[in-house]
């Protein structure tokens, strides 16, 4: 570790991965060609950071990989269940919400779902608020109930396409006469992890999904990205909870993974250089399986740079256009934004913004909920 932060503050340039993890021989192409594209071996100072800060985190596990008797080792993991822990608070005022509104759904009028529908939408985007890769490692806990922030916050939602998504699932339940299948692209474990759990059971109990798959990373990655062990340690720990609503919850999701209601994915692809635009030729596997999903959820930050390409869009480029032909379903971004790229916004707003937060695109303060879908649907 000492001298991958030696490489990264000289400028050194990137070297081969040497560990003999599956993507390995993935990494190694992309450098090579790289060095074709550029003409010289990438340098930490000179090359598309996308590629770099991704290749920093897989050196990170090339480290853990190497080692003797740490192979299992989750470098970032005490972390990560610190900000859950220290999230108490704000979990259980979010899931007693969640059980009143989940007793509710079985009688609620289509506009009180709609209602709803929009605000556990709002708690899942500013739950992406702040994550451990970009707070240097300190503290990313939730520590205030969010339900009571989301009027406050909703000016600073600069693309609104909630609406558009509603429709969606709406259309493919009257089409169908039944719900169809959600796919939610996972982000941070956390608060933010809680909010997309609960997103989800809200779609289960408003009869708008039939089936939730959930993706997480296959590796430690961003300090804070949700991977199994996550997934598995948050479930166990809210079983083990003395509240009621948290262990309900707990023992419920645990039976919706068990019964295949609720999937949780693992893939390599999420943790590699390449960005959502090259999905379909260098995972198909991948990019069939969100073919078969109704709506798939985006979360977070990198999600969202490795949708568009992290390339520099003029901000009014329609959110479809930034895609470049990416479009297995229908899909929806949610992600405050921490890094300077961004698209579909109005003509003007972006200089309005900056008029009144100079550190607009990467205080976290801002947010997009981006919607797309493909032309033949």
């Amino acid at each position: 570790m000492s001298k991958l932060r030696h490489e990264i503050s000289t400028d050194k340039p990137v070297t081969p991965l040497t560990d003999n993890r599956s993507d390995t021989p993935v990494w190694n192409q992309y450098l090579q060609k790289q060095t074709e594209i550029e003409g010289q071996v990438p340098t930490w100072f000179s090359s598309p950071w996308l590629y770099l800060e991704c290749y920093m985190y897989r050196r990170i596990q090339e480290a853990v990989s190497l080692s003797m008797r740490l192979q299992s080792l989750d470098v970032f993991e005490t972390q990560k269940r610190s900000s859950y822990l220290l999230s108490d608070g704000a979990i259980t005022t979010l899931l007693m919400y969640l059980m009143s509104v989940v007793d509710s759904c079985k009688t609620a009028s289509e506009n009180d779902l709609h209602f709803l529908f929009k605000e556990f939408l709002q708690v899942a985007l500013w739950g992406n608020r702040c994550d451990l890769s970009i707070s240097a490692g300190l503290g990313n806990a939730q520590k205030e109930c969010i339900l009571t922030k989301l009027e406050s916050l909703f000016p600073n939602i600069l693309v609104n396409d909630s609406e558009l998504a509603w429709q969606r699932l709406v259309k493919t339940r009257s089409t169908r006469g039944s719900p169809g299948r959600i796919d939610i692209i996972l982000d941070n474990a956390g608060f933010e992890l809680m909010g997309d759990l609960c997103l989800a059971e809200f779609l289960m109990a408003g009869n708008l999904a039939s089936s939730i798959h959930f993706h997480a990373k296959a590796m430690p990655w961003f300090v804070s990205d949700v991977t199994q062990n996550d997934f598995d340690w948050t479930l166990q720990t809210m079983c083990a909870t003395n509240n009621l609503a948290i262990s309900r919850f707990g023992a419920k999701w645990k039976e919706r993974l068990k019964s295949g209601i609720w999937v949780l994915h693992q893939d390599d692809f999420w943790t590699t250089p390449f960005d959502y635009s090259v999905m379909a030729s260098r995972s198909p596997r991948l990019y069939q399986n969100l073919s078969e999903s109704d709506l798939i959820f985006f979360k977070g930050d990198l999600n969202y740079r490795k949708l568009v390409g992290d390339l520099d869009w003029n901000p009014e480029t329609s959110f479809t256009t930034s895609l470049r032909g990416f479009s297995p379903a229908p899909l929806l971004a949610l992600r405050t934004i921490k890094a300077d790229v961004v698209t579909g916004l109005q003509p003007g707003q972006d200089v309005k913004i900056a008029a009144k937060d100079k550190d607009w695109m990467i205080d976290g303060k801002w947010a997009v909920i981006s919607f797309s879908e493909p032309k033949q649907l």
